[in-house]
């Protein structure tokens, strides 16, 4: 197992996720001009100031007190995509979301967050999942129950849902990320569930899963680690299953490929057997 990190970088990066949200992201919440915001590959992929804002600020505590880690966030890897390969090679990597959501956040819907997980050469050992509109987060680590708190200081374990029939099993998926030619042949398969839907927020749709108040979601056939690497070490360790749909444990090195989490073993098997077209 990868080498854990400590109680104090934990806090430190919780603190920092907090302070940028308090600072950056919720004062601009519905508050963008239209200045602010601005497109990246397409009219559906938006970054508005908090993003960079955000970014910034918890990159710049994070190098000061973590010299060792590398610090990349999504909005710094946009920019100078020759990053990404430091997300999965490097000994210690923090890789942050400043705002997942960005298009609900620029909408003014309050479905939106910060991820942050720290990666090992790749693999996750620990994620954080931050609502900025509650003030309250799930987190998870190796070997340890997932566990949602708030700045109330309620905490409790997670675990994931059980049910595997498929007629009662609920959810996400982004269906707009996939090639044209494939949707069809996808949504086929979607009469077979109680509901698939997206919430346009990785975050919360995980946070869902690893609550097991929805029993799965899957990743478009891009899954870049700042959306998945700290979903997955939460549903993981709250009893879930959340693997590539060929099977192979996920992993920041891998650039492509749809990455299925749902609640359980049996539930992760049938799933993966009906969208088996899209490995």
């Amino acid at each position: 197992m990868p080498e854990p990190i400590t109680a104090a970088q934990r806090d430190l990066l919780l603190r920092a996720v907090r302070d940028a949200a308090r600072d950056r992201i919720m004062p601009r919440f519905r508050a963008l001009d239209p200045a602010d915001i601005s497109t990246k590959t397409g009219p559906a992929d938006l970054v508005t100031l908090a993003d960079t804002e955000a970014e910034a600020q918890i990159a710049a505590v994070v190098r000061a007190a973590w010299p060792e880690a590398v610090v990349l966030g999504e909005e710094s890897v946009s920019a100078d995509k020759s990053l990404r390969a430091q997300m999965s090679t490097a000994e210690l990597c923090v890789v942050i979301d400043p705002v997942d959501g960005t298009w609900n956040f620029a909408k003014g819907l309050a479905v939106f967050g910060v991820l942050l997980a720290v990666l090992r050469r790749g693999i996750p050992v620990w994620g954080l999942l931050y609502d900025p509109v509650m003030d309250d987060w799930i987190e998870a680590a190796p070997g340890e129950p997932t566990r949602f708190e708030t700045a109330r200081g309620v905490v409790r374990p997670l675990a994931t849902s059980v049910e595997a029939n498929a007629e009662n099993l609920t959810g996400y998926m982004p269906l707009g990320l996939f090639p044209r030619d494939s949707r069809e042949r996808i949504v086929k398969v979607f009469p077979d569930f109680l509901r698939i839907t997206g919430l346009r927020c990785a975050l919360h749709e995980y946070r869902m899963v690893a609550q097991g108040n929805a029993e799965f979601c899957l990743s478009g056939p891009t899954p870049h680690p700042w959306d998945h690497a700290a979903g997955v070490l939460a549903v993981e360790q709250a009893g879930g299953v959340a693997r590539f749909l060929d099977g192979q444990p996920y992993d920041a090195n891998r650039i492509d490929g749809v990455l299925l989490a749902a609640g359980s073993q049996a539930a992760w098997d049938d799933l993966a057997r009906r969208f088996a077209f899209l490995t």
